[in-house]
């Protein structure tokens, strides 16, 4: 332990703390920095890029300790999210609130960026946050487009369930119409199981009652 000028002590962890939050993760650009992306590191990531990209860091998550750039939305996307955050901010209770483009702190190589999650309420509060923690979430909800197919199906779920988050859907997008999938997790396997494919009507008790009509999800 060390003591500042005030006679404030300061431990080993945060000066070292201090030290990861200064370093310079663009550096060498495009190559990740010293050790590796880590989620830290998304913290510490400007919104435009190193050579003038406008937005290049936007909206950006970690996988597997890999830096993922989110690509444009389609018209799609923005409706199902818009709307579905709508839906559920007028049916969670007190305690719950839903949320959009926030990442989820999972450890050290893993930080991804849902489209849609429910979180406690207390956390959503908290203006200071740049990421949730898994024990705060109660919903992840990712709409799939054809650029993150393969995450969203074969991957995020893996993260998503090793980390304990209970309920999980996937909204894909057929003939033009949104089909929503529903999973809640085993924990006895820490794999999800299905519990419905969803093209009318969704109704639903858990994480709260639900009661979504899906052709409203591009009204």
């Amino acid at each position: 332990m060390t003591t500042n000028g005030d006679d404030t002590d300061i431990t080993v962890s945060d000066v070292t703390a201090t030290m990861d939050r200064t370093r310079d993760v663009l550096a060498n650009w495009p190559y990740p920095p010293d050790g590796g992306w880590t989620a830290d590191d998304l913290d510490l990531l400007p919104q435009d890029g190193p050579n003038g990209e406008l937005d290049l860091f936007k909206r950006v998550e970690l996988i597997d300790g890999a830096l993922i750039l989110m690509s444009p939305q389609r018209n799609f996307h923005e409706y199902v999210i818009s709307n579905l955050r709508g839906m559920l901010k007028a049916q969670a209770p007190e305690h719950l609130r839903p949320s959009t483009q926030m990442t989820i702190r999972i450890d050290k190589w893993q930080r991804p960026d849902p489209d849609v999650l429910v979180v406690d309420a207390d956390a959503s509060r908290d203006m200071s946050r740049t990421a949730f923690h898994a024990k705060e979430v109660h919903l992840v909800i990712e709409v799939v487009s054809p650029e993150s197919e393969h995450r969203d199906i074969h991957v995020k779920p893996k993260i998503y369930a090793r980390a304990g988050i209970r309920h999980f859907w996937i909204i894909e997008e057929e003939r033009g119409q949104p089909v929503v999938h529903v999973y809640e997790l085993d924990e006895a396997t820490s794999f999800y199981s299905g519990i419905g494919i969803f093209r009318d009507k969704l109704e639903l008790q858990l994480p709260f009652p639900i009661a979504i009509k899906i052709a409203d999800l591009l009204s």
